[in-house]
């Protein structure tokens, strides 16, 4: 069985919550209202990877109750493998989707004038529910699994989730990781490294392009790549080292937090690469701002004065005590 370090586990998965959900929802309701006013096929791609990040987010919760009761599963056991398959299957919608923002931005740098005409919402529409049909039915494995229990294997535990596996479930599951870590990894990982590459030497080689626009674009290549190596890069690696080995690794647990901060970095990513993004991050800011200095104002305005002395509370003398002058 593995273990995680409660401390460690519970404090990335609630500074993930804590920051991810709340910027992911404003990125949400950005995307959303350019979607409706005028779809584009980035905005559209841009917008499933918020509503997956935001899905990861809902079934964080599970996993940290799941920690903090020492890796015990007490809850509803079909909330096991339920939230075992959303949390695995949008981390990798994360890898398919920042691999299709990457071809949508390398086509248009490097085949302009063609890409703008054969430009339709449509196409990045019919390609995320691909996306989300291929995350789907790979990471299906994820909810059978828990319920496999070949003949004469013994009774499934119910107090542990997606951990202890017999060697038939091995069997089973340690091929279908390596085939997770190729398929869902590897190939996005090699499109995704062409595309920004190939996206910077093109930026580079532009005379027409500012200089501070082109530091911002060629930042957010660099910064979706190192967030694609740095956070799904671990985890997959667990997946062959475990082939390998014939069972799973003991630190498969600490390389899957690498995954979670995904959702937390994903923002950044919108930040740079959104106008409105940073748009609605500046109104919010702005509010927030005001409020507190109302709230400030109001509270020093109206905070009584107390003092014994009369006079003091009406420093303009009365008829009577001006006539007494």
């Amino acid at each position: 069985m593995q273990e995680c370090e409660t401390g460690l586990c519970l404090s990335v998965y609630i500074f993930t919550f804590v920051t991810g959900f709340p910027s992911n929802l404003l990125a949400f309701y950005t995307f959303a209202c350019k979607v409706w006013r005028k779809p584009v096929p980035i905005d559209i791609l841009l917008l499933n990877l918020t509503i997956s990040d935001l899905l990861f987010l809902v079934f964080l919760p599970f996993k940290m109750l799941e920690v903090a009761n020492g890796m015990t599963w007490d809850m509803p056991y079909f909330l096991c493998p339920l939230s075992g398959f959303v949390f695995y299957m949008t981390i990798y919608n994360s890898t398919f989707f920042l691999t299709a923002v990457s071809m949508e931005r390398y086509l248009g740098v490097a085949f302009p004038i063609q890409h703008s005409l054969r430009r339709r919402p449509i196409y990045a529409v019919v390609a995320s529910i691909f996306l989300w049909m291929l995350s789907i039915l790979h990471l299906s494995i994820v909810y059978i699994m828990p319920y496999y229990n070949p003949p004469g294997t013994g009774p499934v535990a119910r107090n542990v989730c997606y951990e202890e596996f017999t060697e038939a479930q091995l069997r089973i599951l340690l091929p279908v990781r390596l085939e997770l870590c190729v398929v869902l990894f590897c190939i996005p990982l090699v499109i995704c490294a062409f595309c920004y590459i190939s996206f910077i030497y093109i930026l580079l080689r532009l005379p027409n392009i500012g200089r501070r626009r082109r530091l911002r674009a060629i930042g957010l290549a660099l910064g979706t790549l190192l967030v694609f190596a740095l956070c799904f890069g671990p985890y997959n690696v667990s997946h062959v080292v475990g082939f390998i080995t014939k069972q799973s690794p003991g630190w498969r647990d600490k390389a899957l937090l690498l995954s979670t901060f995904n959702a937390c970095l994903d923002p950044l990513i919108f930040y740079l690469s959104s106008a409105a993004v940073r748009s609605a991050l500046s109104s919010v800011t702005r509010s927030v701002l005001s409020r507190v200095k109302a709230w400030n104002c109001a509270t020093i305005c109206w905070r009584p004065v107390k003092d014994p002395d009369v006079t003091a509370k009406n420093p303009f003398p009365s008829p009577g005590e001006l006539n007494a002058l």
